[in-house]
């Protein structure tokens, strides 16, 4: 079998293990960043596993004077176990525990933002567990409002967006009592926007995107007496959010944000100011953007989401018909 550059990679760290002429501390040093390599940007699943067994080799050498060393292991490990695609919870229960147990470590030995990023990380697969029951919402917000102390939005921006997102989709996700969707839902919408008060088009493209997006995915559902103004916010964020997500570059969020606006559109009146007319040019534009939507998903295999679209592009025939008669 022709090795890998994964397989390369695992070698020549493990050779390095052998050296006589390292210390102990800098063998496991090697072995982190051989394992870092190994998760930046991997191409297969397989890097990702690698990365986990040089982990777990330097956490084998590390000794009770190495405690950040052992710390950086631990975490670095979390976030190889969390990225390797799985349909069960016993890696993502795994990373739990890595994180767990580097972050008395890190909170003794460590800056802020390192203790802050672990607690970011572990929030993730908080979230993540939560489809397993293995997990509450609570605990996933909990964890990601401490890392929001270190990462505001004035020093890490970045950082302080993907939190709010992350802390915004998680309320969504909360399952609470009718009478407080509302206020859930008000909640989510607030951290959409503080999140946008940090980030630009211009610096954060890809970020700013996401969040706009998600706002307005936000606006269009919200339980309010302002529906219509609400749905002009919500297609005014999601063309902030076209203006980063093109065809050429990220065909499926683009996909994604279009099937989204068209959803918009699909409820809005042509004059906000006679809605009692209907949305024939509305609904025509709906069709075309879900049509776009369906091939873009279809040419990238993403059935389920192509299915979808097709039973909105289903109900806009019969609206359209019914308006025709």
């Amino acid at each position: 079998m022709t090795p890998t550059i994964s397989d390369a990679n695992v070698k020549a760290a493990l050779t390095a293990i052998e050296s006589e002429t390292a210390t102990l501390a800098e063998k496991v040093e090697m072995l982190i960043e051989m394992a870092a390599g190994l998760q930046n940007k991997p191409k297969t699943s397989q890097q990702l596993e690698d990365a986990v067994l040089l982990y777990r080799r330097g956490l084998e050498l590390c000794t009770p004077e190495m405690p950040m060393l052992q710390a950086r292991c631990l975490s670095g490990m979390g976030t190889a176990l969390r990225t390797i695609p799985s349909e069960g919870a016993n890696l993502l229960l795994e990373a739990k525990t890595s994180y767990e147990k580097a972050l008395p470590i890190l909170q003794e030995h460590a800056s802020p933002e390192e203790v802050a990023e672990t607690q970011m990380n572990l929030g993730v697969v908080l979230q993540g567990l939560v489809n397993f029951h293995e997990a509450t919402m609570q605990d996933a917000i909990q964890a990601y409002q401490k890392a929001a102390k270190v990462f505001t939005g004035e020093n890490y921006p970045q950082e302080f967006a993907i939190l709010q997102n992350n802390i915004a989709i998680a309320y969504l996700s909360l399952p609470l009592s009718p009478d407080k969707e509302k206020m859930r839902q008000g909640m989510a919408v607030q951290s959409f926007e503080a999140a946008l008060k940090w980030v630009t088009l211009i610096d954060h493209p890809s970020e700013y995107a996401m969040l706009q997006n998600n706002l307005a995915n936000a606006l269009q559902y919200l339980n309010t007496s302002h529906p219509i103004e609400n749905n002009l916010k919500a297609l005014a964020a999601y063309d902030e959010a076209l203006k980063v997500r093109t065809l050429q570059d990220t065909p499926i969020e683009y996909a994604n944000t279009i099937a989204n606006k068209a959803n918009v559109l699909f409820n809005l009146p042509d004059n906000i100011e006679q809605p009692e007319v209907g949305n024939p040019n509305n609904l025509k534009q709906s069709q075309a953007y879900y049509q776009e939507a369906k091939q873009i998903f279809s040419d990238y295999g993403q059935w389920e989401r192509a299915n979808l679209v097709t039973e909105m592009l289903e109900d806009i025939e019969k609206e359209l018909s019914a308006l025709s008669q």
